[in-house]
């Protein structure tokens, strides 16, 4: 082969060479996937786990409640972990047997072995958020980040409406028993463990635990030593954390209640519940992207959540107020366009400018943590408000409560240049 051949051959391969980041996405965006389908896909069931463990709502609330309180308790010990130790492969475990116990808690012939395997679930699934965002945080370009995490992101709700179908397919129009879903779950989510282990490299993880080490010795240098204090001490870091939390909140609500709702309380049956049900996740997606495209054009965040979280606010209260299927179904494409799928690359953004990268392990944690403690608190109040109220409507009207507050919180968000150093 003559040295043209040669050259152009090399100038053919680097032209079709596929960027590393874009590998990171694609293989996060199916993580995402399937942490995220494995939370959700049993909602559309829980009736039907209720009539076999003879429980009532308050009880049903406890299964998510479960889940979700190990999950929350173990982000920042993950988060911090993988900055010393190595993020892939904490997360990589972690995933892996995130889908065993998946498979595992479908097995349970009992309620409370089926908490046991549903807190065990949460707990090692909580090794994935964290050291996912430090990694991708990492790879994606800054010119790219917000939409990179938007596209990421995009596969929580790719994720949870394939659960909600399949599960409300399987058990509910074709019979099956609900633990049917928790088995196909667990495999697929073992597969894609793998196969992130092979896609991902975690770029010198000694180099992160010295830089690790180093910032952990940074008073000596005049610099401010980052503790979880320390986090939650930068105004806009603390506030961003807090509007996650309403956000989630009100997420929480609907994807665990909604189906349940409309079965109970709107008619609906068999697979529609799924259905209905998936149009808030799927909506989700071009509301992410979009609203994250235009954020990194501009350079500014704090617009866009004054615009979203109010349309969110009014889409749930309507989704309990009509009682027209066209607009329960409006209601529904409204919050998914506008919610809180479409809000998460926004404020993962603002992490990322407001935190030093060698702190990005604990800061996702802890942005993870003070988010997902909202998750723990809604499944099992709005259970108890609808055992005590005798309607689910409650529920979702104090979703539209949080939502305000989380709106009046961002009014103290301070938008000015990036911030690249904690405490400034």
């Amino acid at each position: 082969m003559t040295p043209k051949k040669t050259q152009h051959q090399m100038q053919t391969n680097k032209r079709f060479t596929i960027p590393y980041w874009w590998k990171v996405v694609f293989a996060f965006t199916l993580g995402w996937m399937f942490i995220n389908a494995n939370k959700y896909f049993l909602n559309p069931i829980l009736g039907e786990i209720g009539l076999d463990y003879n429980l009532n709502n308050t009880q049903l609330g406890l299964v998510n409640s479960i889940f979700f309180l190990t999950y929350t308790i173990a982000q920042i010990p993950a988060g911090a972990f993988s900055d010393k130790f190595g993020r892939k492969k904490l997360f990589v475990i972690g995933f892996i047997l995130y889908g065993i116990l998946t498979g595992v808690s479908g097995l349970m012939a009992g309620f409370t072995g089926f908490l046991v395997a549903r807190a065990f679930a949460g707990l090692s699934s909580a090794t994935y958020y964290g050291p996912q965002f430090a990694l991708s945080s990492e790879a994606i370009p800054e010119k790219n980040r917000t939409v990179g995490s938007a596209i990421i992101n995009s596969g929580s709700g790719i994720g949870i409406a394939f659960g909600f179908i399949l599960s409300s397919t399987l058990v509910l129009d074709k019979g099956m028993s609900w633990s049917v879903p928790f088995y196909i779950f667990g495999v697929l989510t073992v597969l894609v463990g793998i196969l992130i282990s092979i896609l991902v490299k975690e770029k010198n993880p000694e180099k992160v635990s010295q830089q690790s080490e180093q910032l952990e010795k940074s008073l000596d240098k005049g610099k401010e030593k980052v503790t979880i204090l320390s986090l939650i001490k930068n105004r806009n870091l603390l506030i961003t954390f807090l509007v996650l939390f309403c956000s989630i909140y009100a997420f929480t609500v609907v994807v665990t209640w909604l189906p349940k709702f409309l079965e109970t309380e709107r008619g609906f049956q068999g697979s529609q519940v799924g259905l209905i049900s998936a149009l808030v996740p799927l909506a989700s997606i071009p509301g992410a992207l979009a609203a994250s495209y235009i954020s990194d054009r501009l350079g500014r965040k704090k617009p866009f959540v004054f615009v979203l979280i109010p349309i969110a606010a009014i889409a749930l209260w309507a989704t309990v107020y009509v009682h027209s299927t066209a607009l329960l179904i409006t209601a529904l494409l409204v919050y998914g366009l506008f919610g809180k799928i479409a809000l998460d690359p926004i404020l993962i953004s603002s992490v990322s400018e407001n935190v030093d990268k060698s702190a990005y392990g604990l800061a996702f944690s802890l942005f993870n943590f003070m988010g997902m403690m909202s998750s723990v608190i809604a499944p099992w109040f709005v259970g108890f408000l609808a055992d005590k109220t005798g309607s689910m409507a409650t529920g979702f009207y104090s979703a539209v409560i949080v939502l305000a507050i989380g709106l009046v919180l961002m009014m103290f968000f301070k938008e000015g240049p990036k911030v690249k150093e904690l405490g400034a």
